[in-house]
This record gives structure tokens, sequence and C-alpha cells, in this order.
């Protein structure tokens, strides 16, 4: 990643893109929020857990709705509750990062920059996300699994945003806080942050210039 950035930090950026969970809010359905499931609904985590990893990917693409996918992690039984406590609970979950959505705002409007979320999520609790905490109000792009029907780590999705942004790879910041995920934004010669806080963070944009 340093190697990246350094050889390129002299090209200006014009294009932020950006994942959702971890970097501008908690992470949606993560293996807490799961974790925080099964014990308030008396769950076998270990169950829900193994049948949410084989159907994730085709939910996060698209292919099954919120209900579907419930239906088959958890509503496979007769519960004592109902599906939409459930997902309730779920959506509930989601926080925001403020001072980063604060940060990123003003990034924007002091390099009039085009922002890009690249995001693997389903699309109901997506939705969810993006209304309650606002993200289409700075958002120009959403890239996200659920629309695209392509999921990080596949290079595709990449690819596909910088279709939709009209922009080229110099061009480009990605912020995430995977590492495989820069890893194959690096590949693809986007300047990509591993995000793992907001200060160092806002170090390495300044770095490239971004600064507000």
């Amino acid at each position: 990643m340093q190697n990246n950035l350094k050889m390129n930090k002299s090209i200006p950026a014009t294009t932020l893109f950006l994942d959702i969970g971890g970097v501008m809010l908690s992470n949606g359905w993560g293996h807490e929020s799961r974790k925080s499931a099964a014990d308030v609904f008396n769950l076998d985590f270990n169950d829900m857990n193994d049948r949410h990893h084989v159907i994730q990917v085709t939910y996060e693409e698209g292919k099954i709705t919120l209900s579907e996918y419930l239906k088959r992690v958890v509503f496979y039984r007769k519960r004592s509750f109902t599906i939409d406590q459930f997902r309730d609970f779920m959506f509930s979950q989601s926080t925001p990062r403020i001072e980063m959505i604060k940060y990123i705002k003003q990034l924007k409007d002091k390099n009039n920059l085009k922002i890009a979320v690249v995001n693997n999520e389903g699309r109901e609790l997506n939705e969810h996300r993006i209304m309650k905490f606002k993200l289409n109000q700075f958002v120009d792009f959403f890239i996200s699994s659920c629309f695209v029907h392509f999921r990080k780590p596949d290079a595709d999705i990449f690819r596909i945003a910088l279709d939709i942004a009209q922009v080229s790879v110099e061009n480009v910041i990605y912020i995430e806080d995977m590492q495989m995920f820069v890893d194959v934004a690096s590949d693809l010669g986007i300047r990509s942050i591993h995000h793992t806080d907001y200060k160092s963070t806002l170090s390495e944009l300044s770095s490239l210039g971004l600064k507000i």
C-alpha cells in the first residue's frame, strides 16, 4: 500500500471511493451484530453464523431478498418472534462515524470531489443505512454489491465503479477497512488507504494533497 501511495501522490485526486461499514458507519450486519442478535433472541449463534456464511454472498449480490435470507438463516423453523422484530433489530445495529462523515463532506466541498461508495451489502439494509444517515446527500454514486451484482473482492466491482464515475484510476483514492480489498484495488492502480482509525486516514489523505 505504501509504495502505491508514494508513487502516485503527486497526481491530483478528483474522486474518492469509500466503503461504508467500518469507515463511515459501523458494520451493518457483521460478526458482533450477529452475536448480539443470537443473545437477544436466544439463538444458537454457531448454527446461525454457519447458515449466514453459506448464503451471505447470494444476499449481498442482490439475488435474494432480506426476507429470503432470514428464512434460510433464522426462520427455517418456528420462532417466538417475528421477521419484522428481527429485521428491526438488524437495522438498529447501525451507528454513524460522525467525525469521518463530517470530514468526507468537508473534503468534497473543499476539493470539488466526486464521492462513490463501493461496498458489500444486501439491498434492504443498504438502503436503510443510506436513508437513515443521509449518505445520499453527499455521495454521488452507489456501487453497492446488491445493485451491481458483483461483490468485493471481485475486481470487477471496482471496474464498474470507474465506469460509472467516469474517472481514471490515477485520479481515485479508495478508503477501505479490509486489507484484502485494499490490495485488490491497489492491484488495479487505485491509490488505496487501509482505514484503521480517523487520524491515520486523515494523515494519509493529507499526504496525497486532500486537505480542508
